[in-house]
């Protein structure tokens, strides 16, 4: 139809990880005047709520050989070809001048049959180490654009850095003044990735409970848990003596972390960026179940200038955090070089790069 808007399919995966950039990429390309359309499953169509509104949710089937049964992981690639099947179908009836991927198992859908018919496509990896999806369309696409550099892409892909896209709320608390430690009111974020992680809510309470009493005192802690394991958590804070708020999901985790004196995190991809743009201390716990170990490879950057403490899971103890928490809480010149140095590493205008290459591939330019 004459005079329709460039369309852009995102595809991405159910996780946070994956959602919060693609989240970011759709705000900028809708701004930009062009028709943005979601690919992905029911599960990752709960992560759509922060999405502009004028984006369409598309849901596709989609399945992973992780998780479930021998039954389940059988019917496997019957659920992805159905769902490429579906995706292409879709595309022939409003082609898409671009089609990015972000990672994930509902990401493959989109891209196999963005593949099949040889549409203008790109992969965007958030983690310094690519996930399976994006290691197999690595090869098959126009553009791989990364997240941490460098990433270890397979041998012989070319790849752009452009950081990892941030949303909206994000950017809004960029480089926000930095209040160091002190003897007044503290607050500590505690972030477990999307899904929530249970070693930190084992570890974390009992970490804060044996700092000084005159920390304690001044703490205002936001823990991130899972849904079964707030009680216990919110009752270790209690019986500690700390102000603690305790959910399973954070909506204004942009603003809580802008105002925080230090971050403790997993080192998601998009946790990375998010402390890197804001700029905040960060005491990061990889988790150590993460394919190909890419967490850690996630926070290398951020340690080695300074702004981030990593410990591994493996020596995750209440006295080890303890003593990291005290270091931070309690040396407020220290701190305050972590939040510059935190800040060093961020990239701010890692959507704008990235809108670049969509805008390139959608005249059939090379990206430069």
């Amino acid at each position: 139809m004459a005079g329709k808007a460039p369309l852009l399919v995102i595809a991405a995966g159910g996780t946070g990880g994956h959602m919060f950039p693609a989240q970011a990429l759709a705000e900028a390309m809708v701004r930009k005047g062009w028709r943005v359309k979601l690919s992905t499953d029911a599960r990752g169509a709960r992560y759509a709520g922060g999405f502009p509104h004028v984006v369409k949710v598309e849901q596709v089937a989609a399945a992973t050989f992780a998780r479930g049964n021998a039954l389940a992981r059988a019917a496997v690639p019957f659920r992805l070809a159905a769902g490429m099947i579906s995706a292409a179908l879709a595309m022939l009836r409003d082609r898409p001048d671009v089609v990015v991927g972000f990672g994930g198992y509902p990401a493959i859908p989109a891209l196999a049959a963005a593949t099949l018919l040889r549409l203008p496509r790109m992969i965007h990896e958030q983690n310094g180490v690519p996930g399976r999806v994006n290691r197999i369309f690595a090869r098959r696409v126009h553009a791989v654009a990364c997240g941490i550099w460098p990433t270890a892409l397979p041998e012989g892909v070319e790849s752009f850095h452009t950081g990892t896209p941030v949303r909206a709320a994000v950017l809004h608390r960029a480089g926000a003044p930095y209040i160091a430690p002190g003897d007044y009111p503290m607050s500590v974020l505690v972030m477990g990735g999307s899904q929530g992680a249970r070693i930190l809510s084992d570890v974390v309470p009992r970490a804060m409970a044996a700092l000084p009493d005159w920390v304690r005192r001044h703490l205002r802690v936001a823990h991130q848990a899972r849904p079964e394991d707030a009680e216990r958590v919110v009752g270790a804070y209690r019986a500690a003596g700390i102000d603690a708020v305790v959910q399973d999901f954070f909506t204004d985790i942009p603003r809580r972390m802008s105002e925080a004196q230090l971050v403790i995190s997993r080192a998601g991809a998009a946790s990375i960026a998010d402390i890197a743009v804001i700029g905040r201390p960060a005491i990061l716990i990889p988790y150590a179940a993460a394919v190909a170990d890419h967490q850690s490879a996630n926070a290398r950057g951020l340690a080695q200038a300074g702004g981030a403490i990593v410990i591994p899971e493996s020596r995750l103890e209440p006295d080890a955090l303890c003593a990291q928490i005290a270091a931070v809480l309690t040396n407020p010149d220290g701190a305050f070089q972590m939040a510059q140095a935190a800040l060093s590493c961020g990239v701010p205008d890692a959507t704008d790069r990235l809108a670049e290459i969509v805008e390139a591939l959608a005249g059939r330019g090379r990206p430069e």
